[in-house]
């Protein structure tokens, strides 16, 4: 059984459906890729499965360990193990990264019922995450997201995975733009931090994050649906022929 399952999950937002009976599993120890084209509803999955309270889920379940999550607060499916990486990180400016990382790390401390992290053991685990997603060490002086750039939203994200270590990672187009340096750095977190103990779902319409992290499951998502899933080869068929042959072929499906 499959860590995270969905099935046949109907969502709206102000009275607009999204999604229209999807199925989706991410498994621990794999990278599923999730693709398709703008508008699709990649974003309102990735929100939806976080607990987002703006959309509504009309139908369907999210399961996480067993356990039905569809109405659990984004608080607790966090601090059961699930993470979501934003295409669009905001900024707080006057929290300092360094606190704002101590805070998490003791919210997800005082969930298991543990005391807060001593300072001294606090820096040791912050310096090592640095290190492991190659993040200067003046990063947890500055403010959060304030003034980073792109690039450095993106590398924050990473950060705050290479502490809270979840079960599954939930990637929204954590590609999205990124020049090729910045889409590197990405990649290699990504394939630093993806195990055995951690499965990622990689959001995105691009193709070229997936020539560096080479995902074990490709989904392709069209209109509010999983409609084609495949290994890595789909990732080539799109590269080759784009998200054309994708609406001919629903089109074709529901005409005959």
């Amino acid at each position: 059984m499959a860590e995270l399952e969905i099935r046949n999950l109907h969502v709206k937002i102000e009275e607009k459906q999204i999604l229209k009976g999807l199925d989706l599993d991410v498994e621990k120890g794999r990278v599923h890729a999730l693709m398709g084209p703008n508008g699709s509803g990649k974003s309102t999955l990735a929100n939806v499965i976080m607990g987002h309270p703006a959309y509504e889920v009309t139908e369907g379940t999210i399961t996480f360990k067993g356990e039905d999550i569809t109405e659990a607060a984004p608080e607790d499916r966090s601090q059961a193990g699930l993470f979501m990486a934003f295409q669009y990180p905001v900024a707080i400016p006057g929290v300092s990264v360094s606190k704002y990382l101590r805070m998490i790390i003791n919210a997800q401390r005082e969930a298991r019922g543990e005391d807060q992290i001593k300072i001294k053991d606090f820096a040791r685990t912050a310096q090592e995450a640095m290190e492991l997603a190659n993040i200067p060490k003046d990063f947890s002086s500055r403010y959060l997201n304030d003034g980073f750039s792109g690039g450095e939203k993106k590398r924050m994200e990473l950060l705050q995975l290479a502490l809270l270590r979840p079960e599954i990672a939930v990637l929204d187009e954590t590609d999205s733009g990124l020049d090729i340096d910045a889409l590197r750095t990405v990649a290699e977190g990504v394939n630093t931090f993806a195990g055995p103990d951690m499965g990622v779902l990689i959001i995105t319409h691009y193709q070229r994050i997936l020539s560096m992290v080479k995902p074990d499951q490709v989904s392709i998502m069209f209109e509010g649906r999983i409609v084609k899933d495949g290994g890595p080869e789909l990732v080539g068929i799109l590269e080759e022929k784009g998200y054309g042959w994708i609406r001919e072929e629903v089109g074709a499906g529901a005409s005959a």
